[in-house]
C-alpha cells in the first residue's frame, strides 16, 4: 500500500501513549498524504485532541476541553464529535481506523455516506461482560458484532479476542477477516542502559492503578523484601481510582521510604528513561476463573512490551496470552497471585545478578521481534475487500 497517496483517519480514546498513537506515528513516518487523528477523553481526562498531518507536517491542531463527564452520554457525545469533525473536512478518505466499537461505528456510517472507502476495526481488548447493566452490555456487544461483520478488516491485538467473540458472541473465528496485529515497541527509540548503570534493587510498575493490577501484593511483600534487600525501591508510575487505597496501605505498613509514586508520566522519553534504569518490573494481574470480566486475559497488555523494550525482566501472573512465552524465553518469571510468591521471586531475581543480566538481554531480544514498523507493515499488506 502506497501511503503517500492515501488519506487516512485514526480515531481512539486515549490517556497515555499506546497502539493508536504508535499507528499515528507510523503513518506520519510513512509520509501519508493526509492523516486525521482524533483522540477522545478516557477516564479522568477531559480533552479531545484533533490533529491533521500532510506529508509528515502537522498543519492543524486543536484541543477541545470538556468541563464535565455525563456518564453514559459521554459515548454519544464522542460519536457526534467524531462524526462532526470528519464531515467538516469535506473529504473522502481511503481508510478509517476505529479503535474500539463505537469509534468504528462512526467509520461504518461514513463509509455508508461515501466518505470513507475502507474501515478497519482496531480491537485493543475484549471482555464478555463489559458493563454490569444488562442493557448496556447488550448494546456494547451488538455494536461489536456490527463492527466485526461490516468492517473491511478487523485488527485484534491477541488471538484470544477472536476466540472470545466466537465463544460468547457466536462470531466465527475467520482468520481472513480477523488478523492478529500484536502490541509492539519502538525499539530504536528506547535508550538501553548498560547493566552496570541500572539500579539493581529498583522495581517498577507502570499503568492504570486498579485492584486487579496486584500492586498491593508488592506493598504487602515489602516488609519481608527489605529484610533481604535493605535498599529496595518500588517505583509506581501511573494513576487511577485505586491510588488512594495504595497510599493508605503504604502509611499503614510504614514503608514510605521504600515506595515512590510518580503519577502519570505522559512524556514518553521520561518514561523510557525510568524503565531502562530499573532492575525489573511487575505485571501481577489478578486471575479470574470464569474470565468474564478480565480484559487482560483477552488482550496484549502494552506494559509487557514496554517493559521488554527497556530490557526489564517481568514478574507476572499467568493471565495474558503471552505470559508463558515470556517465561519460556527467560524474560520473566510467573508467580502466584499471593504475597509470599511475589516476595520470594523479587528477592531471588534481584539477588542473582547473573540471572538478572541474562533476563535483561533476553527481554531486549524478544522485544526486537515486535518492532512497530514491522507490525504495521505486515498488517497493511493484508488484502482489504
Amino acid at each position: 500500500m502506497n501511503l503517500e497517496e492515501k488519506k487516512l483517519i485514526v480515531v481512539t480514546h486515549q490517556m497515555v501513549y499506546g497502539a493508536p498513537q504508535a499507528l499515528k506515528d507510523y503513518l506520519i513516518q510513512k509520509n501519508t498524504q493526509e492523516l486525521v487523528f482524533i483522540g477522545l477523553p478516557f477516564h479522568e481526562q477531559r480533552m479531545v485532541f484533533f490533529e491533521i498531518y500532510k506529508k509528515k507536517k502537522k498543519i492543524f491542531s486543536k484541543i477541545f476541553s470538556r468541563k464535565f463527564s455525563y456518564g453514559f452520554l459521554d459515548y454519544i457525545l464522542d460519536f457526534l464529535t467524531v462524526f462532526y469533525l470528519i464531515l467538516k473536512q469535506n473529504h473522502k478518505y481511503d481508510f478509517f481506523f476505529g479503535v474500539d466499537g463505537l469509534n468504528c461505528l462512526v467509520g461504518l456510517l461514513l463509509k455508508k455516506m461515501k466518505k470513507a472507502n475502507h474501515v478497519v476495526f482496531y480491537s485493543i481488548d475484549f471482555v464478555p461482560i463489559r458493563f454490569k447493566n444488562i442493557i448496556l452490555n447488550y448494546m456494547f456487544h451488538t455494536i461489536e458484532k456490527i463492527c466485526v461483520n461490516k468492517s473491511d478488516l478487523v485488527w485484534n491485538v491477541s488471538p484470544r479476542i477472536a476466540e472470545g467473540r466466537e465463544q460468547f458472541l457466536q462470531i466465527p473465528n475467520d482468520p481472513k477477516r480477523q488478523i492478529i496485529v500484536p502490541i509492539g515497541v519502538w525499539n530504536k527509540n528506547i535508550k538501553k542502559r548498560d547493566f552496570k548503570d541500572i539500579k539493581k534493587h529498583q522495581l517498577l510498575f507502570v499503568g492504570h492503578l486498579l485492584e486487579k493490577q496486584g500492586v498491593q501484593l508488592v506493598l504487602d511483600a515489602i516488609p519481608d523484601i527489605v529484610t533481604k534487600i535493605p535498599d529496595f525501591k518500588f517505583i509506581i508510575a501511573g494513576g487511577g481510582e485505586y491510588l488512594d487505597i495504595l497510599k493508605k496501605k503504604v502509611i499503614a505498613l510504614h514503608i514510605e521510604k521504600y515506595v515512590k509514586s510518580m503519577g502519570w508520566i505522559r512524556d514518553r522519553s521520561t518514561l523510557d528513561s525510568m524503565m531502562s534504569e530499573s532492575a525489573c518490573a511487575i505485571a501481577i494481574y489478578k486471575p479470574e476463573k470464569e474470565k468474564l470480566y478480565n480484559f487482560t486475559y483477552y488482550s496484549d497488555p502494552t506494559k509487557l512490551k514496554d517493559y521488554l523494550g527497556a530490557g526489564l525482566p517481568i514478574i507476572l501472573t499467568d493471565v495474558s496470552y503471552n505470559a508463558l512465552e515470556i517465561q519460556e524465553e527467560k524474560c520473566g518469571i510467573i508467580v502466584d497471585y499471593e504475597t509470599k510468591s511475589v516476595a520470594e521471586t523479587i528477592v531471588k531475581l534481584m539477588g542473582d545478578l547473573k540471572k538478572l543480566q541474562e533476563y535483561r538481554k533476553n527481554a531486549i531480544s524478544m522485544a526486537n521481534r515486535y518492532e512497530w514498523s514491522n507490525i504495521f507493515d505486515k498488517a497493511l499488506k493484508h488484502e482489504y475487500k
